[in-house]
């Protein structure tokens, strides 16, 4: 097992990567570089192979795909994750392995946001994106993560081991804030300086399509990690809904014993059904949620156990 392991995911980054390796060598002697090629078509792989980092390929595309692969390849005491563009200072990345490896950090966020990222960001969609997805999830699950989106983490044995990795592209780090929270894990923030991309190198990052998957995946994740607040809601909206078709239905019916809107008085029925099963749903999803979270308890102790 290594004891500090830099992963650098890498599509298409020739320009960036013989100074993201070197860098990475620099700021942590003991750590063994591993870049992961995920099908690029330029001299990546052969260049960061002369800068010394032990090169692997992933054939799937997307850097979902390409962390999975990581994290079931590599046993280390704490992974650092960079990306090959050179746009993270591995200066803090010392600092970052120390929280991990001393003070039992689960993820440590390496903050863009708190520095120099909307200074340097020159994709005015990209910063907004950013605030918006940082507030959002911050809100839903009442955590305090200062960079949702940044691709400069570090990471410890047991969550590396514990996280399913379901996405496929670049919502992952989306889906890894989720479940550090969602899990009780112990966060740390980490302050960063961030530096725009050189020129001639491109990002992959699109910002519509690949917004819209984020967006997608903080939804998906707040049904699946919160669904009594996610179908109490649906259910609070269906049962206003039914009351408000309701309400004309019976001041027509005191007034004068008759109900000649049968089909409001239908609707108002299912909606309210839907209202009831909508609750019920979201309060037995809660339970089976509690269980999984006590069975994840179980896993950690398992992976604590044979790490040692």
């Amino acid at each position: 097992m290594d004891k500090i392991a830099v992963l650098i995911p890498c599509y298409n980054e020739e320009k960036t990567i013989e100074k993201v390796v070197k860098d990475a060598k620099a700021a942590l002697p003991e750590a063994v570089i591993y870049v992961y090629n995920n099908n690029s078509t330029d001299r990546t792989a052969e260049i960061a192979k002369q800068a010394g980092a032990v090169v692997r390929n992933e054939y799937k595309q997307g850097k979902g795909n390409v962390i999975r692969r990581m994290f079931q390849e590599i046993d280390a005491q704490c992974y650092i994750m960079v990306d090959g563009d050179d746009t993270y200072p591995m200066e803090n990345a010392q600092e970052m392995a120390d929280l991990v490896l001393t003070r039992n950090a689960d993820m440590v966020v390496g903050d863009r946001l708190s520095s120099t990222y909307f200074e340097e960001n020159k994709r005015p969609f990209h910063n907004v994106g950013n605030s918006m997805v940082r507030a959002s999830i911050n809100a839903l699950f009442k955590s305090d993560i200062r960079d949702i989106m940044t691709g400069y983490r570090a990471f410890s044995y047991r969550f590396v081991k514990t996280f399913p990795v379901l996405s496929k592209g670049f919502e992952i780090e989306t889906e890894m804030t989720i479940h550090s929270v969602y899990n009780n894990m112990q966060v740390e923030n980490v302050v960063i300086t961030y530096r725009d991309r050189p020129e001639g190198s491109e990002s992959k990052l699109n910002t519509y399509s690949d917004g819209f998957k984020v967006l997608r995946t903080i939804f998906r994740m707040f049904r699946q990690y919160r669904p009594f607040a996610f179908f109490g809601m649906l259910a609070l909206i269906l049962m206003l809904i039914a009351v408000a078709f309701f309400i004309p239905v019976g001041i027509e019916f005191v007034e004068t014993g008759l109900v000649p809107k049968i089909p409001t008085l239908i609707v108002c029925g299912f909606a309210a059904l839907a209202a009831i099963q909508s609750f019920f749903a979201g309060l037995i999803l809660h339970n089976l949620g509690m269980k999984d979270r006590r069975d994840f308890e179980f896993r950690l102790q398992l992976t604590e156990r044979a790490k040692k």
